[in-house]
């Protein structure tokens, strides 16, 4: 690499990669609506074939995680006032307390761009690598970061809620809050990463 290039790399940057992990248990802090959006602006640096943007964010705090829930249960057993089973009920307490589990849910949104060029594969692969990005930024700065999925990503009701239009699909959302000092636990899922590297000459 050439010696000024190298001058100009941010430092510590593999160092962040290699010791990011998810954070189940997150306190109640959360990044600003400003932070946010200054860390979005920063993962803008994601691949994206044709300079499309085909993805958006969206920020659920409060009461928008409640509707969340709500929404969940909606799907799961329609109006859940007319539970009467224990066992339904206490699983649709049990879902709808699911988004309140941080502070804050980013939506990663998925917003397909009709393009001769860009197969909607390649739009879905910028969304998640802006996600990804989103994710380590937030972890770089301190924060307590897990992407969640299921099938919640593909409830009708769960779309209705997060105000989707047509052409947008739900990627996940990334929970946030702060980092609980007692939850040390280190990184996991170490791997020979030999064993996924293929040369060809």
């Amino acid at each position: 690499m050439d010696a000024e290039l190298s001058e100009t790399l941010p430092r510590g940057v593999v160092e962040s990669i290699a010791r990011r992990r998810s954070y189940l248990t997150l306190t109640s802090d959360a990044p600003s609506d400003s932070d946010i959006r200054d860390l979005i602006q920063a993962c803008t640096s994601v691949a994206d074939h044709k300079a499309l943007r085909p993805w958006r964010i969206i920020t659920l705090r409060g009461a928008a995680r409640e509707r969340f829930g709500a929404a969940i249960v909606e799907h799961e057993y329609g109006d859940a006032s007319l539970l009467t089973d224990p066992d339904k009920i206490a699983d649709a307490r049990k879902l709808a307390g699911k988004p309140l589990r941080a502070p804050l849910l980013i939506a990663i949104v998925h917003r397909f761009v009709g393009h001769p060029s860009v197969p909607e594969w390649e739009q879905v692969a910028s969304a998640a690598g802006l996600g990804h990005l989103l994710s380590l930024a937030l972890f770089d700065q301190g924060w307590g970061v897990v992407w969640r999925t299921g099938p919640f990503v593909n409830m009708p009701r769960v779309a209705e809620m997060h105000g989707l239009k047509e052409g947008e699909r739900l990627l996940g959302w990334l929970y946030v809050g702060g980092i609980d000092p007692s939850d040390v636990k280190p990184r996991n899922r170490r791997i020979d990463a030999a064993q996924l590297i293929t040369r060809l000459e």
